[in-house]
């Protein structure tokens, strides 16, 4: 494992804490003169001061001057609101298509000081050494940045083939590791509320070794499935798309994990169970699941969330709980991080408001890294291996012959199973369109374009082929992207299977990313190195070629909002209700196949 770095912990630097805190000491820093937002007691106390000891908060006090001496570094709040640094509870680097140092230096200036990042994506591509590449460049960065260790790669074991599988014992292993906090999302909810051993073995491991479990039931059911997958020690689930979703995860005693990303927009529908229902809000937690880069530099990150929370009517103070304290509390961090109190990690924020939330000055860890949207820090960068870099294996260049779809012999229509995209939510429709047949093919028609997925991680050569509908796109185009969660082959989505030939094609040449062609010519390309998933690039340069992406979407008639995102799901097999993988067209409301092609009657 790459040399890491780690905080020192609370029992190394305790004297030299209570040495400040008494006074027989100087602090490092001070934070003079602020509003202290307290998040134990959801209190707002004028005029105190804020002591900091390598890197921890030493007191709160409301005159520090007793522990400040010549060479303290002080800081003037001017009145303004002194609040924790953000966490997010549950998200994905990946998703930003950067790395996670380039991710840190996007999000510092948001204000987010921690998060919990579940790198799956990596490990359907690369296993457990694309973990550990995560992790270790995670644990080189100036703010906290915990690993929960993936659980399911296949996320479906039978409906897709991942480059790599993640097993017990590699859960187990991981657990070793000092930047690892539990275990990732547990997607194959099917498995766990049939109790599959290896799905519970993996449970074992990270509950033995003291860590939470991570959750994700996608299922709208309720009833004794969902029961039964509480039952196998899951503690928290941001797959909820309604307030019944919410106060059903609370009711059982997991953290209900509300989400606001780059496309999924659940908080709103689900905070009613706090704002309305007045549920205990200790149980609710924000997050943000999956932002691309664009969203992180034009929009920003836990900041954003915390602010549409806000607008959807919830108390600024208890947004903020559910942003810092909560999260820390539901992974046993609370002494340590999630509040400007003695003894924790020292991430501050200060802003003149606490509505619109403007982040003016970032601490994390005693040392400034952020001010007025400037990062003043530098985020050191992993030095990712080759292996890590070639990772498109087609097995034969593709031609227009690969994306077809014959007909049944002598038909002029066929009735199609047609995956229907949803606006702003994962889950997706299953639909049923007729569809014209011209020399033998099936043809898309209209709303109805094509979608493949192109196995890439042994190169052989398979290409499933079906149809979807809610993208608009009108001419001949096609949208090409080796993000296709969670198995990451090569998702190919078009209306003319020439032009999806020879964007598939331009992918394999550049090593991964997504592209856009429209009549032959590339209108956008983002190239995505490292595992076919992220960049090394900075993020400015990654969101600037993400723009180029959307707008080049725009020109090709797609209307939707943030709808790369509901691209680069149409492969996850778990999460209702149709889905397509290298297998076929999975049913995720039975977790079956199905054929693409029904008998019309």
């Amino acid at each position: 494992m790459t040399e890491t770095t780690t905080f020192p912990s609370w029992p190394d630097v305790a004297p030299r804490l209570i040495a400040v805190a008494a006074g027989r000491e100087p602090a490092d820093m001070v934070i003079r003169g602020g509003i202290w937002v307290n998040v134990h007691t959801r209190e707002t106390l004028p005029d105190h001061d804020i002591a900091i000891a390598a890197g921890r908060v030493a007191c709160v006090v409301p005159d520090a001057g007793y522990c400040t001496g010549p060479e303290t570094q002080v800081i003037e709040a001017n009145g303004r609101y002194m609040i924790p640094g953000l966490c997010d509870a549950h998200m994905h680097i990946e998703s930003g298509m950067l790395t996670p140092a380039e991710f840190a230096r996007a999000i510092i200036p948001h204000g987010t000081t921690t998060i919990f990042t579940d790198p799956h994506e990596i490990a359907n591509v690369l296993g457990l050494d694309g973990v550990r590449y995560m992790h270790d460049e995670a644990l080189m960065q100036p703010i906290n940045i915990f690993t929960q260790m993936p659980s399911c790669a296949p996320s479906a074991p039978g409906l897709e083939t991942t480059g790599h599988e993640i097993t017990p014992e590699d859960v187990a292993e991981a657990m070793t590791w000092p930047g690892i906090i539990g275990l990732g999302e547990m997607m194959n909810f099917p498995g766990v509320a049939a109790a599959d051993p290896k799905m519970l073995a993996e449970i074992a491991a990270t509950q033995r070794a003291g860590k939470t479990v991570g959750g994700h039931y996608a299922s709208p059911d309720l009833g004794p499935d969902f029961a039964a997958y509480v039952a196998g020690g899951p503690a928290d689930d941001h797959e909820g798309t309604c307030e019944a979703d919410a106060i059903a995860r609370a009711r059982l005693g997991m953290r209900s994990m509300m989400r606001l990303g780059s496309a999924w927009y659940d908080v709103e529908s689900q905070i009613t169970a706090v704002t309305e229902k007045r549920l205990d809000p200790r149980n609710f937690i924000l997050c943000t699941d999956d932002c691309h880069s664009g969203t992180l530099v034009h929009d920003g990150h836990m900041n954003r969330v915390v602010r549409h929370a806000i607008a959807c009517g919830c108390d600024p103070l208890v947004a903020l709980q559910m942003a810092t304290v909560n999260t820390a509390t539901h992974f046993g961090l609370e002494r340590e991080l999630g509040s400007i109190t003695p003894g924790r990690r020292a991430d501050v924020i200060l802003t003149s408001d606490l509505r619109d939330l403007p982040i003016e000055l970032v601490i994390a860890r005693g040392r400034i890294v952020a001010e007025s949207g400037s990062i003043k820090v530098d985020c050191p960068h992993f030095d990712w291996p080759g292996s890590a870099r070639n990772t498109v294996h087609l097995g034969h260049a593709l031609t227009a012959k690969d994306f077809e779809i014959a007909a049944p012999e002598g038909a002029n229509t066929v009735r199609a199973n047609v995956i229907g995209v949803v606006e702003n939510q994962a889950p997706t429709k299953a639909l049923q369109a007729d569809l014209p047949v011209r020399d033998g093919l099936v043809e898309g028609d209209g709303e109805v374009c094509q979608i493949a997925v192109v196995e890439r991680h042994r190169g052989t050569g398979r290409v499933s082929n079906g149809f979807v509908s809610g993208f608009g796109y009108t001419g001949r185009m096609a949208m090409v992207s080796t993000v296709a969660h969670d198995s990451h082959h090569m998702i190919v989505v078009g209306t003319d299977r020439a032009q999806m030939a020879l964007a598939a094609n331009r992918l394999a040449e550049v090593g991964g990313g997504i592209t856009i062609f429209r009549e032959g010519e590339e209108l956008a390309l983002v190239e995505l190195p490292i595992a076919g998933l992220m960049s090394d690039a900075p993020a400015e340069t990654v969101a600037a070629k993400t723009e180029r992406m959307v707008q080049a979407m725009r020109d090709c008639g797609c209307s939707l909002n943030n709808a790369y995102m509901q691209h680069s799901l149409l492969a996850l097999v778990v999460i209702p209700e149709l889905r397509i993988s290298d297998k076929g067209l999975i049913d995720v409301r039975t977790f079956k196949e199905i054929p693409l092609l029904e008998p019309v009657s």
